[in-house]
């Protein structure tokens, strides 16, 4: 089998995603994190593409290391490996669509038939009480936990910080045993991380996602020495090398890769094997619910060392929402997404919307 084209289309102006057609009339579908499209689908087609026309899509070890070295991924970093992360879960696509079997069998097969999530609020602009309210709202259609992004992103302790004040609203109207998470983004000091942390380890918080920024390696370590709640970390971050940093010196108890950036299936599992090796669990950073969010599942279902519920987008997206594309929607019910049951990634998209909608 032979690669034959490779085209990233952007679709509502915002999401990239790829596609690579072989010989066979096989097509694979990928998804890249949707920051700055338009350059992921320059690097794409100008630069990685060129490596793979003409090459076996199913050697996906080979093509990773070839679009490494072309696009001087380890020199030029995150952008590089976002678009290399599209190509290489359209590749795992195709290699599960040439062997007939879905991506989680060539994974090692399920351990568990669904995919716990948990309901993750994007928003920064509610009241305290207003939060807690749709808190409420989403443990009512069965999520297994809400997580919400608090302090103010750009800046370090700042004044109008509603952290505190949010949490306590919200574990008052969800009870005491429904999983919270905190997402600060960086926005603390060592010190006021340990201050705020403490107070979120008497509120049953589940987990204290970034207090420091994922590059203060020292200042991660001192806030999760200092703590008994679980440190989170992991979503700006891209190879190995750089998760193996993030256990090893900033101490952190839980990493959260995100498949359509560190990239793809080829890396995850040497992250999966890090961490299991080092003994620290993994939770998914996942804000884009279409492939990204299965090829999630395929990963999740697949290894032992997922043990908590996943994340997943709870606001409007419009390729799901607006202009679904998938021909099918996920099914998320009860707390729990099923995994799509046929070869590769086992989903369809709906190619009349997604030429609707793509950019020109």
């Amino acid at each position: 089998m032979k690669i034959t084209s490779v085209e990233c289309l952007i679709l509502d102006n915002q999401f990239p995603f790829v596609f690579i057609e072989t010989d066979e009339g096989i097509i694979g579908l990928g998804e890249c994190f949707r920051r700055q499209p338009e350059v992921t689908k320059t690097v794409i087609e100008n630069i990685l593409a060129p490596a793979l026309i003409g090459k076996d899509p199913v050697e996906t070890d080979k093509r990773f290391q070839e679009m490494v070295n072309v696009g001087n991924a380890l020199e030029m970093g995150g952008a590089i490996w976002i678009a290399i992360a599209g190509l290489d879960i359209a590749m795992w696509d195709i290699k599960g669509k040439s062997l007939n079997l879905p991506i989680y069998e060539i994974l090692g097969g399920k351990i568990q038939e669904k995919m716990p999530v948990y309901a993750s609020s994007m928003k920064r602009d509610l009241e305290p009480k207003e939060e807690a309210k749709r808190a409420v709202h989403f443990a009512e259609q069965g999520f297994r936990g809400y997580k919400l992004h608090s302090a103010v992103p750009g800046k370090i302790d700042d004044e109008s910080d509603q952290t505190i004040e949010t949490v306590t609203e919200v574990r008052r109207a969800v009870g005491d045993n429904y999983d919270i998470l905190v997402d600060v983004n960086g926005a603390y000091s060592v010190h006021h991380a340990i201050e705020i942390g403490k107070e979120l380890e008497q509120l049953g918080v589940f987990h204290f996602e970034e207090p420091r920024p994922h590059y203060d390696l020292e200042g991660l370590s001192k806030v999760a020495n200092s703590l008994d709640i679980p440190v989170a970390s992991g979503e700006n971050i891209y190879s190995e090398y750089e998760y193996k940093e993030l256990i090893l010196k900033g101490k952190v108890d839980i990493i959260q890769p995100d498949i359509v950036k560190t990239p793809g299936f080829t890396t995850f599992i040497k992250i999966a094997n890090i961490a299991s090796v080092l003994g620290v669990p993994i939770t998914c950073h996942n804000t884009q619910p279409i492939i990204s969010t299965v090829a999630h599942a395929h990963f999740v279902c697949s290894n032992e060392n997922f043990p908590y519920a996943q994340e997943y987008n709870i606001e409007h997206i419009s390729i799901r929402d607006e202009f679904p594309i998938l021909s099918e929607p996920l099914d998320v019910k009860n707390g729990y997404l099923s995994i799509p049951e046929g070869p590769g990634l086992g989903v369809k998209l709906d190619m009349k919307m997604v030429n609707k909608i793509k950019s020109s």
